[in-house]
């Protein structure tokens, strides 16, 4: 069941991707058409996907012309969990995109059409089992986002979205490598049972991890392959961030997981793989946050947020690594477990905050916070949405940050205590970056929630904003309503979650969600309860309240607040350069590593270039020798028999005579 209806979901897709382009002399029709099919699309591949979690695991092999190209789809309950996750993001982000959609004026029908291609590739590349058709669907997936990326079609979003497909490119070179070697060590099979089945050894192994790890990272995200991140991100559509940041870079964990854990399962999981996850991991969480404190426009705030996240992901992955190598199955099912918990609460928290992003590009014409300032009360419901969000992603209880965060910290903790002296020194740096991570996340949404929509209105750009149309907001407050729902429910979803951890490391052992909830909670003291922690934080905050109301039961006075003695002018406010200068100094150094990273990924982007110009160069030499001169010769011969065919009777004489001179000579000389 879950098969046909993920299939029915592509299906879906196309058809919303060619009515976009059937209609596209209409920007009404066009966005109407391909947002409805879009989310009618995306509910099916949701109910596919919940379904696959929930056990019903299906496959498909279909056998097509060409042997290595066989149609073969997995859908199993991380795949499920995945494809689950992309079409609750895309769901919101068809709703938001009926609103939206009417800032891109002229561009409707294509934004449209690459969107439904866009979602339908990356569910394609979630389920595909075959190297053939993921590598299809991956190059697939890159260049629909591209070309939302670039739809603006001015000079950063070209520059923003060169550097993403370049470096989207070495990452896919690095992933086919990583098959190709498991194919030719598998008999030159393309498919991933095959893989499954086989035993590399652990050098071959680790270096098929090592390709793919990189390989994904590109895509996920990962310092130093993030350059490309803040830059892509923030020129394509709102809804379309939301749905890259969310669910695209998921994809590179997948990958991961996928090539670690699935893949190369036959050949057992290395520990020390584990390493540079947990490495890269801590390093991608603190840098990302840090230099996410010292920007000043909002969707490259939230991109650098998005490296962060990773990060913290990363840091699940790498304890589960660590303790399946080590043989400890009970701390590698709560670790992935974590790891996969926060991958979705990223998706829906994020994917919220983008879209609050967009309503406030939408509403004042700018992302730059130095120029916003009073929102909540022009875009109230905005404003809440965007709070939970924030609230979110700052790890603050009870919602679904803080419950995923929570795991992730369990988890490291339980890695701390194998045995290992190595793993007990990387998992206690990993818990101090989470620790440090979590504190200057909490900074930064200050700063852009504070600036945004609390301070006072700073400049003219936000006189005229008025709250956004009803798609945006519904879009908006249903996953504000999934942040709430994931952090109250945690300790319904931990479990099933669990399961479906509990499927990647031991296909073969079925495991039912009591014994998960039991897992969870008992085998590795990883207890926790959002409700009560919320029930707890409603009764001290009405206490509070009601402590606050009796002591001011005399008239309240209201004055203007004091200024150090001096008049205040419009020049004190707080603003965001000034709220972040002290971490903007302590981490100085960090954003000139930032820059030189930078600089270095444009260097392999001029390299792309100049490959191209030399492309352009070299491509046209074949057709000037073998076609160009003989059609030169052929014109100039035909220009010859104009000029001899000219329609003058005395030259047409000339002719006669002078060729029966010739045939006389002829005769003449024979004789």
């Amino acid at each position: 069941m879950s098969m046909t209806l993920l299939l029915a979901a592509l299906g879906v897709f196309c058809a919303g991707a060619l009515a976009a382009l059937l209609l596209g002399r209409s920007d009404a029709a066009a966005k109407t058409a391909s947002c409805l099919i879009g989310a009618a699309g995306s509910a099916i591949a949701l109910a596919a996907g919940v379904s696959a979690v929930l056990g019903d695991v299906s496959r498909l092999n279909a056998a097509v012309l060409f042997p290595f190209a066989s149609c073969e789809l997995l859908l199993d309950r991380l795949s499920g969990l995945f494809v689950a996750l992309i079409a609750a993001l895309a769901l919101v982000g068809f709703i938001y995109g009926l609103a939206y959609f009417d800032e891109y004026e002229g561009k409707t029908a294509r934004a449209g059409f690459f969107m439904n291609g866009f979602v339908a590739s990356m569910l394609l590349v979630i389920v595909a089992d075959n190297v053939f058709w993921f590598l299809v669907a991956f190059e697939l997936m890159s260049l629909t986002s591209y070309f939302l990326v670039i739809i603006e079609e001015n000079e950063s979003s070209i520059r923003g979205g060169w550097l993403y497909f370049v470096i989207a490119h070495v990452g896919f070179a690095l992933i086919m490598a990583s098959f190709l070697f498991m194919s030719n060590l598998s008999g030159g099979s393309f498919s991933f049972s095959d893989f499954r089945a086989q035993d590399f050894g652990p050098v071959w192994s680790s270096a098929c991890f090592l390709l793919a790890f990189f390989g994904f990272g590109a895509k996920a995200g990962i310092i130093p392959l993030h350059s490309w991140l803040p830059k892509a991100h923030p020129e394509a559509p709102s809804n379309v961030s939301a749905l890259m940041s969310g669910g695209m870079i998921k994809i590179g964990v997948f990958g991961i997981l996928k090539v670690g854990l699935d893949l190369l399962q036959g050949s057992g999981t290395q520990m020390w793989w584990g390493i540079p996850a947990l490495v890269i991991g801590a390093v991608s969480a603190v840098l990302g946050v840090a230099y996410a404190l010292g920007e000043h426009d909002v969707k490259r705030l939230l991109a650098y947020h998005s490296v962060e996240n990773i990060g913290i992901i990363l840091l699940g992955v790498g304890a589960t690594l660590l303790a399946a190598g080590l043989g400890n199955q009970d701390v590698a099912t709560l670790a992935l477990m974590a790891a996969l918990f926060h991958s979705l609460n990223h998706a829906m928290f994020k994917g919220e905050l983008f879209l609050g992003a967009g309503a406030v590009l939408f509403a004042t014409g700018t992302r730059d916070m130095r120029r916003l300032g009073g929102l909540i009360r022009r875009l109230p419901r905005t404003g809440v949405c965007f709070l939970v969000g924030a609230l979110a992603i700052s790890a603050i209880p009870p919602l679904n940050g803080f419950a995923s965060e929570w795991y992730i910290y369990q988890a490291l903790f339980n890695a701390a205590t194998l045995g290992d002296r190595v793993v007990m020194a990387l998992a206690a740096l990993a818990a101090c970056a989470l620790a440090i991570t979590g504190a200057l996340a909490v900074a930064c949404f200050v700063k852009a929630y504070g600036m945004t929509f609390l301070s006072k209105e700073r400049t003219a750009a936000t006189a005229g904003a008025r709250e956004v149309p009803a798609p945006m907001v519904l879009a908006q407050g249903l996953l504000a309503l999934a942040c709430v729902a994931l952090g109250l429910g945690a300790p319904l979803v931990a479990p099933v979650l669990t399961e479906v951890a509990a499927s990647v490391l031991e296909p073969a052992a079925p495991v039912v969600t009591a014994a998960g909830a039991a897992l969870v909670n008992e085998a590795t003291g990883a207890v926790m309860s959002t409700p009560v922690i919320a029930l707890v934080l409603v009764i001290v905050a009405g206490i509070v309240l009601a402590f606050r109301r009796s002591r001011s039961l005399g008239a309240i006075r209201r004055t203007e607040p004091w200024a150090c003695g001096y008049a205040p002018d419009a020049d004190m406010p707080v603003v965001p350069r000034s709220f972040a200068a002290d971490v903007a100094f302590f981490v100085g150094p960090l954003y000139t590593l930032r820059d030189r990273c930078t600089d270095l990924c444009w260097s392999v982007a001029g390299v792309f270039s100049r490959l191209t110009a030399v492309a352009a160069a070299v491509e046209p030499v074949p057709d000037r020798v073998l076609v160009d001169a003989p059609h030169a010769g052929v014109t100039w011969l035909a220009a010859l028999s104009s000029k001899l065919e000219g329609g003058d009777y005395g030259r047409y004489i000339v002719y006669i005579v002078c060729a029966l001179a010739v045939f006389l000579a002829l005769a003449v000389t024979l004789v």
